[in-house]
């Protein structure tokens, strides 16, 4: 479903909070040595503190402090000096200790915002908190086996679960807040954002309201969406489904519901946990986290350009118009490609034009996933700058830089060896291309008269046929100056 009904919006407001949990890019656990690498076969990454042995203690990571710092950072929030761990007890078998150490009551940071490009502009999205917590083990449910099985690879593994305040209004600000701060998190290192691998994820609490009423009302968590595009079908599924019940009357139970991919609905899991289900009380085997004032200076004083500051400066440096300037830093990858590229031919726009076009289509091609990877392109930047000087100077036509751009991929060969070897320069020589133009004219003296007559569109044929004459070499602005010329008589 691309997006709610009219039916809906016009009795009916969506009111939506996300829960995003994204994992961070340290090598190793929250609490101890394991490696935090996606990917080796189950229970490799495992020791007996991350497995729940009696008598360990956890021992925090710095490292994960630092990127938590950073994320903080980076979304405005106020960072507390002091923050205390919490056990957060359940019972499921890829929880080996039966309880999450995670932060409930003070959590290291809280408030910030993030801001998108909503449907009637921007869309300040409130953050309630963000706050540290390990990663449980993973399930695995073989197709028609009788048993499950656990793999605590992950477990222990680091987590920012960040919580928005239910300030959006549809599914697609939705999924363009999940964009943002998937890409806030790139731009910082701090999360590769693989919602494929598990290292992004989201769930969505999702509730409507009478058009005109500031009361909220019965929220449902949806949980397993592992896309953006899953994110806005969910959501949008989940508000057509409460405003049909509410229209026949019906009453929306506070639930946790799961989003089937493969139907396209929602479907009921458990009634919703609220925080004293989960019987919270302070980690005894932790002590406070204390985070100086200083460190969170030094953090700050490395902290990359972030998104919307990158954005301005493409504008305001590069002239380029607002909405190349957002699609070339959604992606810090893509904004150092172009950068890259610029530095070998200084044509902004130009070089613009060519990443916006070709290079994101070729890394939509290979995407395995919704969103294209633009970390391992198969054009290095400095070679798609050439390419653009190669048009700039003259020496070929941008229809001839189609063509060299074609062989440039997989290749990754530069463009000046190419046209050299397939001899591709563009002519420009006035005296050969008006030889060509002659012998075009002479050959077509009926639709000659009939341009002098007044059909001015046939200047596009005559074009054609002395492209076509040249094999695709001539200079179409030299073609048409001189052809206009010679039909004029």
């Amino acid at each position: 479903m691309s997006a709610a009904p009219e039916w809906i919006l016009e009795r009916w407001e969506p009111v939506i909070g996300l829960e995003v949990h994204a994992q961070l890019r340290t090598e190793s656990k929250l609490f101890c040595g394991c490696s935090a690498r996606f990917g080796a076969e189950p229970n490799q990454h495992t020791c007996p503190v991350c497995t729940g042995m009696p008598g360990v203690l956890p021992v925090l990571n710095r490292r994960a402090v630092e990127f938590a710092v950073r994320a903080a950072l980076a979304t405005n929030c106020r960072i507390n000096p002091v923050s205390r761990w919490d056990r957060k007890n359940y019972f499921y078998p890829d929880l080996p200790k039966a309880y999450q150490i995670s932060q409930y009551e003070r959590p290291y940071c809280e408030g910030g915002e993030i801001v998108v490009d909503g449907e009637d502009g921007p869309r300040h999205v409130r953050l309630t908190r963000i706050h540290m917590e390990e990663d449980a083990g993973k399930s695995i449910h073989e197709d028609g086996g009788e048993h499950s099985l656990v793999d605590l690879n992950r477990s222990s593994v680091p987590l920012l679960e960040i919580v928005s305040e239910p300030d959006i209004r549809s599914a697609a600000e939705a999924a363009a807040y999940m964009r943002k701060l998937r890409s806030i998190l790139r731009y910082i290192e701090v999360c590769d954002g693989n919602m494929n691998e598990g290292s992004m994820r989201c769930d969505a609490n999702v509730s409507l309201r009478p058009l005109g009423s500031d009361q909220l009302g019965t929220r449902a968590e949806i949980k397993n969406m592992n896309s953006f595009r899953a994110v806005e079908s969910a959501i949008n599924f989940e508000i057509a489904r409460q405003a049909e019940l509410l229209d026949e009357g019906g009453r929306i139970v506070q639930e946790t519901r799961l989003w089937d991919a493969d139907t396209g609905e929602t479907r009921s899991m458990r009634s919703k946990e609220e925080a004293h289900d989960y019987r919270y009380f302070p980690e005894p085997d932790l002590l406070p986290l204390e985070i100086d004032a200083a460190w969170i200076a030094h953090v700050r004083e490395s902290m990359p350009e972030l998104p919307d500051a990158r954005r301005e400066r493409f504008e305001r440096r590069y002239g380029l118009p607002p909405s190349d300037a957002a699609v070339l830093t959604a992606s810090k990858e893509l904004a150092d490609y172009f950068e890259a590229a610029l530095a070998k031919h200084d044509n902004p726009k130009g070089v613009a034009n060519w990443v916006m076009g070709d290079i994101i289509r070729i890394a939509n091609k290979a995407a395995v996933e919704a969103e294209p990877d633009f970390t391992d392109l198969p054009i290095a930047p400095a070679h798609l700058g050439r390419l653009v000087r190669l048009i700039d100077n003259g020496t070929i036509s941008g229809k001839i830089a189609k063509s060299v751009f074609a062989k440039m991929v997989g290749h990754d060969e530069d463009p000046a060896a190419i046209v050299r070897r397939e001899g591709l320069v563009q002519e420009s020589d006035e005296g050969k291309i008006g030889e060509a133009i002659d012998g075009i004219l002479a050959q077509h003296s009926d639709k000659v008269a009939e341009y002098r007559g007044g059909k001015d569109k046939l200047l596009g044929f005559f074009v054609g046929q002395v492209m076509k004459a040249t094999g695709g070499k001539a200079n179409p602005a030299v073609v048409n100056r001189l052809l206009k010329a010679k039909l004029r008589g």
